[in-house]
């Protein structure tokens, strides 16, 4: 693996590039969400990850613009509402992300998780692919799919295609879901893999719940890191995408301090839990 800096990228099916380290700002009010966002922007970040749910598209979209970055050196991340998948609904919130950002366009637009049955969530990705053909994202993807709800959109893609041509069912970039030592997910994390499909890792601090965990101390004492770094730090080593989220400006600038160090194979062994242990909610296991 090349030796990862703050300013790498992987290569999307898409073709676009994403920053490997992601700045999330869920539950992020919308009062601060500007400032912090030009604050991770300063700090090197130059990917944020929002939601039409979280409310804070308009303010993490100024923070953007307040950085002074071009806009084509950024990239933003926005999803369609959980339970408000289907073609119209999804249209709609397309054209309204781009009103509240003021961008000419989206970098990356997710279906944000796969309720609401199989035609909503495959009319919502309609609207994703409609999307993409008229320069309006660039690329597109899911959060909190399971193998089933992957390979019922893979099926719908290849059965588009062979009726209407190569690229019109879409091209899945993305899955977001919650990945850390705990939760794994090995058969979502095999299943993108062997697609080339990159994984995004929500609560990649397992939202402070494992700060002092007898795994975690004794490599933030062999590192001199906190216990945050060694999370953030196996994420990279998996190949993910993490999207760790802070208001605090000495925590955002200590999420991307990870640089300086790599696990060794044994430390990453070590963090192999085995176990599945959700912190946040777990979509991935619906079957409606």
């Amino acid at each position: 693996m090349a030796k990862l800096t703050i300013d790498s990228t992987y290569r999307m099916p898409s073709g676009y590039d994403i920053p490997v380290l992601g700045y999330g700002v869920y539950q992020t009010p919308a009062d601060v969400a500007s400032d912090v966002v030009a604050h991770a922007l300063k700090t090197g970040y130059r990917h944020v990850d929002s939601a039409v749910g979280y409310r804070n598209e308009a303010a993490s979209a100024d923070g953007m613009r307040k950085s002074g970055i071009p806009r084509s050196e950024l990239f933003f991340t926005t999803k369609v509402p959980p339970r408000q998948l289907g073609y119209e609904s999804a249209k709609q919130h397309i054209a309204n992300s781009l009103k509240e950002t003021g961008f000419d366009y989206i970098d990356l637009y997710l279906l944000h998780a796969p309720y609401g049955g199989k035609e909503a969530r495959l009319g919502a990705w309609k609207a994703l692919v409609e999307g993409v053909e008229t320069g309006k994202i660039r690329s597109i993807g899911v959060s909190n799919y399971g193998v089933h709800h992957m390979e019922e959109l893979e099926s719908w893609i290849k059965s588009t295609e062979e009726k209407e041509g190569k690229g019109k069912g879409g091209v899945l970039s993305v899955n977001q879901v919650e990945l850390h030592p705990w939760l794994a997910r090995k058969d979502i994390v095999d299943w993108c893999k062997k697609r080339g499909v990159i994984l995004e890792a929500y609560s990649p601090l397992v939202r402070a719940t494992k700060s002092d965990d007898p795994l975690l101390v004794p490599l933030a004492k062999k590192y001199n890191k906190t216990t945050s770094q060694i999370l953030l730090r196996w994420s990279l080593q998996m190949g993910f995408v993490p999207l760790p989220k802070s208001v605090t400006k000495s925590r955002i600038e200590e999420n991307a301090d990870l640089y300086d160090f790599e696990l060794t194979a044994e430390d990453m062994k070590s963090l192999d839990t085995g176990v599945y242990e959700p912190c946040a909610w777990d979509p991935t296991t619906s079957t409606d």
